[in-house]
Protein backbone atom coordinates (compact mmCIF):
# COMPACT_ATOMS: atom_id res chain seq x y z
CA UNK A 1 0.00 0.00 0.00
CA UNK A 2 1.25 3.34 -1.31
CA UNK A 3 0.35 5.49 1.85
CA UNK A 4 1.04 8.84 0.20
CA UNK A 5 -1.76 8.45 -1.74
CA UNK A 6 -3.73 8.61 1.17
CA UNK A 7 -5.68 10.91 2.67
CA UNK A 8 -5.05 12.82 5.64
CA UNK A 9 -8.22 11.84 7.39
CA UNK A 10 -7.12 8.44 6.65
CA UNK A 11 -3.73 8.78 8.13
CA UNK A 12 -4.85 11.12 10.54
CA UNK A 13 -8.31 10.83 11.82
CA UNK A 14 -8.91 13.24 14.27
CA UNK A 15 -6.79 15.68 12.36
CA UNK A 16 -9.39 17.12 9.93
CA UNK A 17 -12.05 17.50 12.54
CA UNK A 18 -9.93 19.53 14.60
CA UNK A 19 -8.89 21.61 11.55
CA UNK A 20 -12.59 22.23 11.13
CA UNK A 21 -13.04 23.06 14.58
CA UNK A 22 -10.20 25.61 14.78
CA UNK A 23 -11.55 27.26 11.15
CA UNK A 24 -14.78 27.30 12.82
CA UNK A 25 -13.89 29.10 16.13
CA UNK A 26 -11.21 31.55 13.82
CA UNK A 27 -14.35 32.22 11.34
CA UNK A 28 -17.03 33.49 14.39
CA UNK A 29 -13.99 35.72 15.46
CA UNK A 30 -13.38 37.41 12.67
CA UNK A 31 -16.96 37.98 12.27
CA UNK A 32 -16.92 39.72 15.62
CA UNK A 33 -13.91 41.81 15.18
CA UNK A 34 -15.62 42.75 11.48
CA UNK A 35 -18.71 43.66 12.85
CA UNK A 36 -16.98 45.81 15.54
CA UNK A 37 -15.07 47.89 12.75
CA UNK A 38 -18.33 48.07 11.15
CA UNK A 39 -20.32 49.41 14.03
CA UNK A 40 -17.12 52.16 14.12
CA UNK A 41 -16.83 52.97 10.37
CA UNK A 42 -20.44 52.52 10.04
CA UNK A 43 -22.68 53.44 12.68
CA UNK A 44 -25.73 52.34 13.55
CA UNK A 45 -28.71 53.20 12.10
CA UNK A 46 -31.48 54.47 14.39
CA UNK A 47 -33.61 52.04 12.95
CA UNK A 48 -31.12 49.40 14.14
CA UNK A 49 -31.14 50.86 17.39
CA UNK A 50 -35.03 51.32 17.42
CA UNK A 51 -35.03 47.61 16.78
CA UNK A 52 -32.84 46.58 19.13
CA UNK A 53 -35.30 48.55 21.78
CA UNK A 54 -38.64 46.64 20.86
CA UNK A 55 -40.33 43.78 21.92
CA UNK A 56 -41.88 41.67 20.29
CA UNK A 57 -46.03 43.24 20.71
CA UNK A 58 -44.03 46.13 19.91
CA UNK A 59 -42.39 44.87 16.49
CA UNK A 60 -45.43 43.12 15.46
CA UNK A 61 -47.80 46.04 16.36
CA UNK A 62 -45.96 47.96 13.76
CA UNK A 63 -44.75 45.66 10.93
CA UNK A 64 -46.81 44.81 8.00
CA UNK A 65 -48.14 41.45 8.35
CA UNK A 66 -48.66 38.78 5.32
CA UNK A 67 -51.53 36.53 4.53
CA UNK A 68 -49.90 34.25 6.55
CA UNK A 69 -48.96 32.02 3.51
CA UNK A 70 -46.29 32.16 0.70
CA UNK A 71 -47.05 28.68 -0.66
CA UNK A 72 -49.13 25.79 0.52
CA UNK A 73 -46.39 24.39 3.09
CA UNK A 74 -45.40 27.79 4.00
CA UNK A 75 -46.16 30.02 6.64
CA UNK A 76 -44.63 33.79 6.94
CA UNK A 77 -45.43 36.02 9.13
CA UNK A 78 -44.50 39.66 7.73
CA UNK A 79 -44.33 41.18 4.14
CA UNK A 80 -40.97 41.65 3.09
CA UNK A 81 -42.02 44.93 1.50
CA UNK A 82 -42.17 46.49 5.30
CA UNK A 83 -39.32 48.90 5.62
CA UNK A 84 -38.77 47.26 9.50
CA UNK A 85 -39.27 44.19 8.76
CA UNK A 86 -36.42 44.76 6.08
CA UNK A 87 -33.97 46.13 8.36
CA UNK A 88 -34.62 43.24 10.64
CA UNK A 89 -34.34 40.26 7.96
CA UNK A 90 -30.90 42.45 7.06
CA UNK A 91 -29.56 42.28 10.79
CA UNK A 92 -30.57 38.72 11.30
CA UNK A 93 -29.17 37.64 7.77
CA UNK A 94 -25.75 39.75 6.99
CA UNK A 95 -24.49 40.89 10.92
CA UNK A 96 -26.15 38.00 12.74
CA UNK A 97 -27.28 40.13 15.02
CA UNK A 98 -28.22 38.15 18.11
CA UNK A 99 -30.91 40.72 19.90
CA UNK A 100 -32.98 40.99 16.39
CA UNK A 101 -32.83 37.03 16.75
CA UNK A 102 -34.37 36.94 20.05
CA UNK A 103 -36.69 38.94 18.99
CA UNK A 104 -37.86 37.44 15.74
CA UNK A 105 -37.56 34.54 17.29
CA UNK A 106 -39.98 35.29 19.98
CA UNK A 107 -42.50 36.26 17.70
CA UNK A 108 -41.93 33.12 15.46
CA UNK A 109 -42.16 31.05 18.55
CA UNK A 110 -45.45 32.36 19.48
CA UNK A 111 -47.23 31.39 15.78
CA UNK A 112 -45.24 27.92 16.00
CA UNK A 113 -47.56 27.16 19.44
CA UNK A 114 -50.38 28.74 17.76
CA UNK A 115 -50.08 26.80 14.63
CA UNK A 116 -49.20 23.31 16.24
CA UNK A 117 -52.04 23.00 18.78
CA UNK A 118 -54.39 23.99 15.84
CA UNK A 119 -53.09 21.85 13.20
CA UNK A 120 -51.52 18.51 15.13
CA UNK A 121 -54.57 17.33 16.41
CA UNK A 122 -55.88 17.47 13.54
CA UNK A 123 -53.15 15.93 10.78
CA UNK A 124 -51.14 13.59 13.17
CA UNK A 125 -48.46 16.24 13.10
CA UNK A 126 -46.85 15.06 16.46
CA UNK A 127 -43.32 14.86 17.75
CA UNK A 128 -41.75 17.31 14.81
CA UNK A 129 -38.01 17.98 13.85
CA UNK A 130 -37.20 21.53 13.78
CA UNK A 131 -34.64 22.09 11.07
CA UNK A 132 -33.18 25.35 9.75
CA UNK A 133 -32.46 26.02 6.44
CA UNK A 134 -28.73 25.10 6.00
CA UNK A 135 -25.91 27.25 4.08
CA UNK A 136 -23.27 25.62 2.42
CA UNK A 137 -19.94 25.15 4.03
CA UNK A 138 -18.67 27.86 2.10
CA UNK A 139 -21.13 30.40 2.20
CA UNK A 140 -21.47 29.54 6.24
CA UNK A 141 -17.88 30.48 6.60
CA UNK A 142 -17.43 33.45 4.93
CA UNK A 143 -20.50 34.89 7.00
CA UNK A 144 -19.49 32.94 10.30
CA UNK A 145 -22.80 32.19 11.16
CA UNK A 146 -26.24 30.58 9.99
CA UNK A 147 -28.94 33.31 10.04
CA UNK A 148 -31.88 29.93 9.96
CA UNK A 149 -29.83 28.49 12.93
CA UNK A 150 -29.76 31.15 14.85
CA UNK A 151 -33.47 31.60 14.50
CA UNK A 152 -34.03 27.76 15.08
CA UNK A 153 -31.76 27.60 18.47
CA UNK A 154 -33.57 30.77 19.97
CA UNK A 155 -36.90 28.94 19.21
CA UNK A 156 -35.18 26.21 21.38
CA UNK A 157 -34.52 28.20 23.96
CA UNK A 158 -37.84 29.53 23.98
CA UNK A 159 -39.12 26.09 23.94
CA UNK A 160 -36.85 25.01 27.27
CA UNK A 161 -37.88 28.56 29.27
CA UNK A 162 -41.85 27.96 28.78
CA UNK A 163 -41.02 23.85 29.98
CA UNK A 164 -43.23 23.11 33.36
CA UNK A 165 -41.20 21.65 35.81
CA UNK A 166 -37.72 23.93 35.70
CA UNK A 167 -35.78 20.92 35.03
CA UNK A 168 -36.70 20.30 31.65
CA UNK A 169 -35.07 23.78 30.70
CA UNK A 170 -31.74 22.02 30.42
CA UNK A 171 -33.10 19.99 27.28
CA UNK A 172 -32.55 16.63 26.24
CA UNK A 173 -29.67 15.43 23.91
CA UNK A 174 -30.16 12.58 22.34
CA UNK A 175 -27.85 10.02 19.91
CA UNK A 176 -30.05 9.27 16.80
CA UNK A 177 -29.46 6.44 14.56
CA UNK A 178 -27.59 8.76 12.09
CA UNK A 179 -25.23 9.79 14.61
CA UNK A 180 -26.05 13.08 15.22
CA UNK A 181 -27.03 14.81 18.27
CA UNK A 182 -30.39 16.57 18.35
CA UNK A 183 -31.67 18.51 21.22
CA UNK A 184 -35.20 17.95 22.84
CA UNK A 185 -37.77 20.38 23.82
CA UNK A 186 -40.90 20.42 25.34
CA UNK A 187 -42.75 21.08 21.92
CA UNK A 188 -40.17 19.86 19.23
CA UNK A 189 -36.57 18.75 18.62
CA UNK A 190 -33.89 20.50 17.14
CA UNK A 191 -31.84 18.68 14.30
CA UNK A 192 -28.89 20.23 12.46
CA UNK A 193 -27.80 17.14 11.39
CA UNK A 194 -30.50 16.05 9.16
CA UNK A 195 -30.02 18.55 5.78
CA UNK A 196 -26.98 19.48 4.38
CA UNK A 197 -26.34 21.40 1.80
CA UNK A 198 -24.04 20.25 -1.15
CA UNK A 199 -23.76 22.26 -3.71
CA UNK A 200 -22.92 26.29 -3.56
CA UNK A 201 -25.87 28.48 -5.58
CA UNK A 202 -25.74 31.90 -6.13
CA UNK A 203 -27.54 34.77 -4.44
CA UNK A 204 -31.17 33.89 -5.20
CA UNK A 205 -31.41 37.39 -4.34
CA UNK A 206 -30.48 38.69 -7.63
CA UNK A 207 -32.88 36.03 -9.19
CA UNK A 208 -37.03 36.94 -9.39
CA UNK A 209 -37.84 33.83 -11.96
CA UNK A 210 -39.40 30.76 -9.39
CA UNK A 211 -38.10 28.59 -12.62
CA UNK A 212 -34.36 29.78 -12.57
CA UNK A 213 -34.25 29.51 -8.75
CA UNK A 214 -35.68 26.58 -8.91
CA UNK A 215 -32.62 25.51 -11.33
CA UNK A 216 -30.07 26.91 -9.55
CA UNK A 217 -31.06 25.27 -6.28
CA UNK A 218 -31.85 21.46 -7.89
CA UNK A 219 -29.74 18.74 -6.75
CA UNK A 220 -28.58 21.13 -3.88
CA UNK A 221 -30.08 20.05 -0.55
CA UNK A 222 -29.23 16.26 0.86
CA UNK A 223 -31.18 14.67 3.69
CA UNK A 224 -30.32 12.20 6.44
CA UNK A 225 -32.60 8.84 6.16
CA UNK A 226 -31.68 7.75 8.96
CA UNK A 227 -32.32 11.09 11.02
CA UNK A 228 -35.60 12.13 9.17
CA UNK A 229 -37.59 8.84 8.01
CA UNK A 230 -40.79 8.78 9.47
CA UNK A 231 -40.50 12.18 11.40
CA UNK A 232 -42.81 15.96 10.20
CA UNK A 233 -40.69 18.26 9.60
CA UNK A 234 -40.76 22.00 10.54
CA UNK A 235 -38.67 24.03 8.45
CA UNK A 236 -36.76 27.20 9.48
CA UNK A 237 -35.86 30.08 6.85
CA UNK A 238 -35.58 33.95 7.10
CA UNK A 239 -37.58 34.78 4.06
CA UNK A 240 -39.22 33.46 1.06
CA UNK A 241 -39.63 34.86 -1.67
CA UNK A 242 -40.49 32.31 -4.62
CA UNK A 243 -40.55 29.40 -2.13
CA UNK A 244 -38.21 27.70 -4.27
CA UNK A 245 -35.46 27.00 -1.52
CA UNK A 246 -37.86 25.87 1.17
CA UNK A 247 -39.50 23.44 -2.12
CA UNK A 248 -35.96 22.00 -2.63
CA UNK A 249 -35.16 21.29 0.67
CA UNK A 250 -38.90 19.51 1.34
CA UNK A 251 -37.82 17.55 -1.55
CA UNK A 252 -34.70 15.93 -0.36
CA UNK A 253 -36.53 15.45 3.16
CA UNK A 254 -39.25 13.60 1.43
CA UNK A 255 -36.90 11.35 -0.73
CA UNK A 256 -35.70 10.35 2.35
CA UNK A 257 -38.78 9.49 4.09
CA UNK A 258 -39.66 12.50 5.72
CA UNK A 259 -43.55 12.36 6.75
CA UNK A 260 -45.32 16.01 6.36
CA UNK A 261 -42.49 19.21 5.98
CA UNK A 262 -44.10 22.67 6.86
CA UNK A 263 -41.81 25.52 7.01
CA UNK A 264 -41.98 28.93 8.77
CA UNK A 265 -40.04 32.13 7.76
CA UNK A 266 -40.32 35.53 9.23
CA UNK A 267 -41.03 37.29 6.23
CA UNK A 268 -42.52 36.66 2.65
Amino acid sequence: MNIEKLPASCLFPSLEGRIEVRCATLMKTVHIVWNWLLDIVFPQKPLVRELERMDASEFSSQAEKTDGFAGKTIISLFSYRDSLVREAVWELKYRGNKKVAELLGTLMYDELLAFLEEYAPLTNFTDPLLIPIPLSKKRESERGFNQCRLLAEELLRLDFASSSPPQLRRGVESSRRGGGVDTVGLNFTLCLNGLRKIKDTPSQTKTDSKAERLYNLEGCFEADSAEVAGRNIILIDDVATTGATIEEAKRALKSAGAKKVIAFTVAH
